[in-house]
């Protein structure tokens, strides 16, 4: 059996039906056979970020352990992404779902492709909020943007 590692996930969605969205998502994450104990913070609707005229954010994020290697996690959270229709057609602009490699054990990488921890987590109340849920984090969670916990 290959050793387990320890991932955490961003995942966002500012189209259609959000929390379907991201619960749709979170599911197809969960039914990977490489992918185990996973958890999922609570979601959080967010104000946008870097393109800001556009609908308000639903996000979240998982940790797992997982046997996948780093390219293809990302090339397995990219098919997700596909199955609802992502399209990127405006940087940090609205999309179907999001799905950002934020950790990925201890590694560290920096590739035309991923950059693993993902560079500006540190920076992201979408990201820290729901992760703090999760495990510990070692940043304060900024308050340039509102962001609010939404129950149920």
């Amino acid at each position: 059996m290959e050793d387990k590692v320890f991932c955490i996930l961003s995942l966002g969605s500012n189209m259609g039906d959000r929390k379907q969205t991201l619960e749709d998502a979170v599911a197809a994450i969960a039914a990977n056979p490489e992918i185990c104990n996973l958890k999922c913070a609570s979601f959080y609707e967010t104000e946008p970020v870097g393109y800001e005229d556009q609908p308000w954010f639903m996000n979240t994020c998982v940790s797992f352990e997982t046997t996948l290697e780093p390219l293809e996690l990302l090339d397995f959270t990219q098919s997700i992404e596909q199955d609802f229709h992502r399209e990127r057609k405006i940087h940090w602009g609205p999309r179907t779902l999001d799905i950002d490699i934020i950790i990925y054990g201890d590694l560290e990488m920096d590739t035309k492709r991923l950059t693993i921890p993902h560079p500006r987590y540190r920076e992201r109340a979408f990201v820290l909020a729901p992760m703090s849920e999760l495990t510990e984090i070692d940043a304060e969670i900024p308050e340039d943007k509102a962001i609010r916990r939404i129950d149920g």
